[in-house]
This record gives C-alpha cells, sequence and structure tokens, in this order.
C-alpha cells in the first residue's frame, strides 16, 4: 500500500518563538479532529551564557579584536493538513494551484494561536505574534508522515510574494518621518492608535471578542484625541467615526454580557471589520497629510 502524503507549509523566523520544539495539534473544539499539525524545531542555536549553571567565558581584551558575533537561533515551523492526499499527483495539483499569500497567511494564523495559548498559559506578555512576511524563508511542498513529523520532505519550493501592496501602504503612511519624529520626541503617539493596532491584530487571527473589546477603547480614545488636535481636513472622518461608535459600544457589550461573555455574531464581525477599516484610514490621512496640517 502507498504512503499516503501530507502536504505542508513551512517558515523559517530568526527568532525563538516561545513554546519548547515538538509536536502540536490544533483543535476548533475539544474533542474533534485536529485542523492543523504544527512542528516547531529550533535551529542554530547555542548555549546561552549568563544563566545558571552555563561556562563562564574568557575575558576579551577593550576594543574590537577577539569579538565574535554568537549564532542567533531560528526556528523552523512546520504548518501540516493532517488530512492526507493518496496519489503524487494530487499533491501537485494543489502546489501548482497554490494561492501564496493566501496559504502563508493562513500558516501564519495557525501559528499565532500557538503562540497566543503559550502566551497565556505561561503568563509571558513577552511571546509576540508573528507575520509570514518576516519570515527568512517560505516553502509548501508534500511529504511522507515520518518526514513531516521532523519538518522534512519528499518534494517543496519556496514561496515568493508581491512587495507592491506593502511599499504602497508604507508610502501613504509616511513612517520614516513619523518614526524620527517619534523618537525624536517631536511627536506623541496617540492612544488610539495602538489600541487600533491590538485590534486589528485580534480580528485578523479570528479573536472577535478581544477585537471588539480593543476597538471599542480605539474608539474611546480616538473621539477624544482626533477632535482635539482642531485639524478641519479630519472633520468629516471624525464625524463618520462617532456615527459608528454606537455599533461599537453594542459589539462590546455583547461579548460582556451580564449574564454571560458571548462571541459577537456575524453582522456584528462585519460592522467591527467595517469600523476598524474606518478608524485606520482616519488614522492614516491623519498622518500621510502631515501632522502639522491644519494646527
Amino acid at each position: 500500500m502507498a504512503e499516503r502524503l501530507f502536504l505542508f507549509l513551512q517558515m523559517e523566523f530568526p527568532w525563538e518563538l516561545g513554546p519548547p520544539d515538538g509536536r502540536y495539534l490544533l483543535r476548533a473544539g475539544a474533542g474533534e479532529e485536529p485542523e492543523r499539525v504544527v512542528i516547531l524545531e529550533t535551529v542554530g542555536a547555542t548555549p546561552r551564557h549568563g544563566r545558571l549553571g552555563a561556562r563562564r567565558r574568557p575575558p576579551v581584551e577593550p576594543g574590537w579584536a577577539g569579538l565574535s558575533s554568537p549564532t542567533v537561533p531560528s526556528t523552523r515551523a512546520t504548518v501540516i493538513d493532517p488530512v492526507s492526499v493518496s496519489a503524487e499527483r494530487q499533491a501537485r495539483a494543489w502546489l501548482a494551484q497554490l494561492d501564496a499569500e493566501r496559504e502563508a497567511g493562513a500558516a501564519a494564523v495557525a501559528l499565532n494561536r500557538l503562540l497566543f495559548a503559550h502566551r497565556i498559559a505561561t503568563a509571558d506578555p513577552h511571546v509576540r505574534e508573528l507575520s509570514h512576511a518576516q519570515a527568512l524563508a517560505t516553502r509548501a511542498g508534500w511529504g511522507e508522515g515520518e518526514q513531516v513529523a521532523y519538518g522534512q520532505w519528499s518534494h517543496a519550493r519556496e514561496l515568493r510574494f508581491s512587495e507592491r501592496r506593502t511599499r504602497r501602504r508604507s508610502a501613504a503612511l509616511r513612517p520614516q518621518e513619523r518614526f524620527a519624529a517619534l523618537l525624536g520626541a517631536r511627536e506623541t503617539p496617540l492612544l488610539c492608535e495602538e489600541h487600533a493596532l491590538r485590534a486589528r491584530l485580534d480580528l485578523d487571527q479570528g479573536r472577535v471578542a478581544h477585537a471588539a473589546l480593543e476597538l471599542e477603547h480605539a474608539y474611546t480614545a480616538a473621539l477624544r484625541e482626533l477632535p482635539a488636535e482642531d485639524r478641519p481636513d479630519l472633520e468629516a472622518r471624525i464625524a463618520e467615526l462617532e456615527q459608528l461608535h454606537l455599533g461599537v459600544l453594542a459589539a462590546a457589550r455583547t461579548t460582556l454580557g451580564a449574564h454571560e461573555p458571548a462571541i459577537p455574531s456575524e453582522s456584528d464581525t462585519q460592522a467591527l471589520r467595517h469600523a476598524l477599516t474606518r478608524l485606520e484610514a482616519a488614522l492614516r490621512a491623519r498622518t500621510a497629510a502631515g501632522l502639522g496640517h491644519g494646527r
């Protein structure tokens, strides 16, 4: 009987993700079959110094001579579809029709489910989630069960992604100018900006209840901060945000129901997506026109 083949997407990140190396099963509900299998493997790691039991390094003379850079550990994350295929032609057809952006994004969502659970379980706020764009390399392929269980494969190809959309978005946000202004204390970030970013992360990862609460905070802060800047060019956008605020409040109240917390309905979720998109548009308009505009 021919060995069944398993489809996978593998990414390598230039840092340790947090959870120990191993095999993890992601399920949609208790007792259900796994949706994804994730294999984590740390590569290129060297013994860390400065911890109890670590060997002490010999002293280094002042200056550059004798200094060496430590090997930076990276993590190889393999996201596997647990439903196998029975023929190589099926695997080849999947790879030939692969939407690289969509599949890499879906793999990142699976990894972020794992990282979110690890952050909660360890109560470590510094465990961070990731984007597929941060990967040093991304490949897709297939392999037999024993192979993919160890991050190996029978066949794989490296994926390439378009940077056009990212560049266009960055140009609108004027990130380098803002970065310099923030570092030089010529500008203070708005509270609503951080809440909006957290809402976007939660919504993209399917944590709708978390997104509703973060977006409610973002709107409450934005409707205090943006009018205070006295920007005539933002008046129409602020008025739109005021109208959308009621829907955001309703979704947040649903999440914190009086009797039992609830996940917002599909209509509430769509309203949240729209409200977040409009807030992001207002914040982009604020920076794209220049922070000093209208003052």
